[in-house]
């Protein structure tokens, strides 16, 4: 569990300097990102009922995660939110990413979710791709101005 934990406080480090090269990336890592040090805080995420801390590996080698939690609403109602997700690059186009959103979502259906959000940068085409081909859509833009 601990080196499963390491290995994804790796793949969470990656993230945020892929994100950070990108348009809002550096905002988002000091604003949504989880901050550092990061095997704590997934250890305790992974303790929690309401959220979730999944895996997706490849020949046997952790190459992906992905990380949801949910949301009570103002109505009532609950919305997950799938706050990170991040394959290699080496094992991206296999499916790794795929078969972690399917699970994720049914994390949340199983939760009793409405729907599930998730988050794209401005500009990365292949993270906004990849979630429209999971059946997601956009509902919500973000504008900010730098001061």
């Amino acid at each position: 569990m601990s080196e499963d934990l390491s290995r994804v406080g790796e793949l969470a480090s990656a993230l945020r300097r892929e994100l950070g090269e990108e348009r809002g990336g550096r905002l988002w890592g000091t604003r949504e990102a989880r901050p550092e040090p990061l095997e704590p805080a997934l250890a305790r995420l992974l303790e929690r009922d309401d959220a979730a801390v999944l895996v997706g590996t490849y020949d046997g080698a952790i190459v992906g995660y992905g990380i949801a939690h949910v949301e009570e609403l103002r109505d009532g109602s609950r919305l997950g939110v799938i706050g990170e997700i991040y394959v290699e690059p080496e094992a991206r186009a296999v499916g790794v990413g795929e078969a972690i959103v399917d699970r994720l979502v049914a994390f949340c259906r199983a939760a009793g979710c409405s729907g599930v959000d998730a988050s794209a940068l401005p500009g990365h085409r292949e993270a906004k791709n990849f979630f429209e081909r999971a059946g997601f859509t956009a509902r919500l833009l973000v504008m900010h101005r730098s001061i």
